[in-house]
């Protein structure tokens, strides 16, 4: 089983001259989730080598269990800094896409065309496409065959609306990515309480709320794989 998991290049929080990237629980959790149930897995990056890990969930409050696991994690941490160039990755080599989130894929995993080529070509080889928190901001320049939105008419997940409000960001983010799914005709789906964990399937294509719907988001996209084999 071979897993690519796809993060940011993106560092800076649009014009604030704060800090930003992927969100380390995001990472670490499903990390740990493939890790240990025997995947191997490659890391990506627009830009290869270390991708930028948003400050704020490295605060004490940010910590788990699994991210505490990855700090210790000689091997894990080596194999972050050295993530392959995503223009060199392709679909055929492995079995499963995952994009952790973090504020940082708003701004450069949105219009990636080599997202976007990972994507379709995944889903076109009936392989499946996970993503967790904003990083299902990946899904709005995906097409179908037939050039329809790929989420038009499929339940999703994402970041909702009011919890970009509750961390104060809804002025600063490039869309709100619960409203850019619904626009696209995606099937928005949310739990009942803000940051709560909540995840959703829609034949190959599964997709987590917010940082607490990592691990399970992950393991959905485990139950997917095990359906092929």
């Amino acid at each position: 089983m071979k897993i690519l998991m796809v993060l940011t290049s993106h560092d800076r929080m649009g014009d604030t001259g704060h800090e930003t990237g992927f969100w380390l629980e995001e990472f670490a959790a499903p990390y740990y989730v493939f890790k240990d149930a025997g995947a191997e897995i490659t890391l990506a990056s627009p830009k290869g080598g270390l991708p930028p890990v948003d400050p704020n969930s490295q605060a004490e409050e940010a910590l788990t269990e699994e991210t505490r696991r990855f700090e210790a994690d000689a091997e894990a941490r080596a194999q972050l800094a050295e993530t392959r160039k995503l223009a060199d990755v392709e679909v055929s080599d492995f079995d499963a896409v995952f994009f952790p989130g973090g504020h940082g894929p708003l701004w450069d995993l949105t219009g990636d065309p080599d997202v976007r080529r990972l994507i379709e070509g995944f889903l076109a080889a009936e392989r499946p496409v996970a993503a967790v928190c904003h990083a299902p901001t990946v899904l709005l320049e995906a097409r179908t065959p037939e050039g329809e939105p790929l989420v038009k008419g499929r339940k999703v997940t994402g970041f909702a609306n009011s919890e970009e409000e509750a961390v104060g960001l809804t002025q600063v983010v490039p869309h709100l990515l619960e409203d850019a799914l619904k626009a696209q005709g995606g099937r928005y789906e949310r739990s009942d309480d803000d940051f709560a964990p909540f995840q959703v399937r829609d034949g190959l294509l599964v997709t987590g709320q917010n940082p607490a719907s990592s691990a399970s988001t992950a393991r959905l996209l485990l139950e997917v794989l095990a359906e092929r084999d």
